[in-house]
């Protein structure tokens, strides 16, 4: 089995441990991970995400060779799956892993005085490459100055040792999976459609790799993740629109969803619940209550 994965570090070790688990659960499997550097990896300098063309930057390379048969299935983030154009014809999803942490931390220099964003002095520089973040962070921290940062996670980790930024904000499970321990806070902000989610896709058809995918499906996130995605879909979010929105199963699927402007001045938030089965409904009724409430302006003027 050919798995097409990003070549940075997370990327990697996330490939590891789901192919070490997909060939513990189907017998007699073995996992070739194959790294493919995408237009998102190439550009890393560009802070700009939107000007690579959003999301997709980080996928398009892979899809193709998922779809040109290089390689059999493909691993993505949820969260990196652009959610204002469908998935290319001839690919199709093949299980969802079980969600992990889904929130965002702000890591800070070991040995500094600051242990919070509370901590830091005003004027501090604070690095985040999410609008969603910044549209929340902004709203509670005036004082400080949150600045794109792009690169992988190791990538902005030496910047923050550097000095380059006093803090800086990025997905709890991104650390988790790299088994990287740093100083950190954990804040109460509204994650990203699909955060602490892995996907493995495959071509449209192939029903063994399918079958075989099957056996790491968790039924549970895959309703929250079709949840989430009806949403973003309805909102038409892009990787440069302020949404976030997550989905918690209790019993029944609640989801809560919120659209920012930009600097965070302006919130329309939604919140509703249903049954798991009726996921994709969930997420379009929440999408269409914020539009109904004006969304599509913040949308469009962000």
């Amino acid at each position: 089995m050919r798995l097409g994965t990003r070549p940075s570090a997370l990327a990697m070790a996330q490939a590891r441990t789901v192919a070490g688990e997909w060939e513990r659960r189907c017998e007699g499997l073995r996992v070739e991970i194959v790294p493919i550097t995408t237009s998102g990896d190439r550009h890393q300098g560009i802070g700009d995400l939107l000007a690579l063309g959003g999301k997709g930057a980080f996928v398009k390379e892979i899809d193709r060779a998922l779809i040109d048969g290089e390689i059999d299935a493909a691993l993505h983030c949820a969260k990196d799956l652009p959610g204002d154009v469908p998935r290319p014809e001839g690919v199709a999803l093949g299980a969802c892993l079980e969600r992990e942490d889904a929130g965002d931390i702000a890591v800070f220099r070991d040995g500094d005085v600051a242990r919070t964003l509370a901590d830091l002095p005003a004027g501090a520089r604070v690095g985040t490459s999410a609008v969603r973040r910044c549209a929340q962070l902004m709203q509670r921290y005036p004082q400080l100055r949150f600045e794109p940062v792009r690169g992988n996670v190791d990538t902005r980790l030496a910047k923050l040792d550097k000095g380059d930024y006093a803090a800086i904000v990025l997905a709890r499970v991104g650390l988790l999976r790299l088994g990287v321990e740093r100083v950190h806070e954990r804040l109460d902000i509204l994650p990203a459609v699909g955060a602490g989610v892995l996907v493995l896709e495959c071509r449209a058809g192939d029903r063994a790799v399918a079958e075989q995918a099957e056996r790491l499906d968790h039924a549970p996130t895959r309703s929250r993740l079709a949840a989430e995605r009806a949403l973003l879909a309805v909102l038409r979010g892009s990787c440069d629109t302020p949404i976030a929105g997550h989905a918690r199963l209790r019993g029944e699927l609640e989801l809560r969803a919120a659209v920012f402007s930009r600097d965070g001045a302006r919130v329309l938030t939604a919140s509703r619940t249903a049954p798991a089965a009726e996921a994709e409904r969930l997420g379009a009724a929440v999408g269409g209550e914020l539009l109904d409430r004006g969304a599509g302006e913040l949308i469009h003027q962000a």
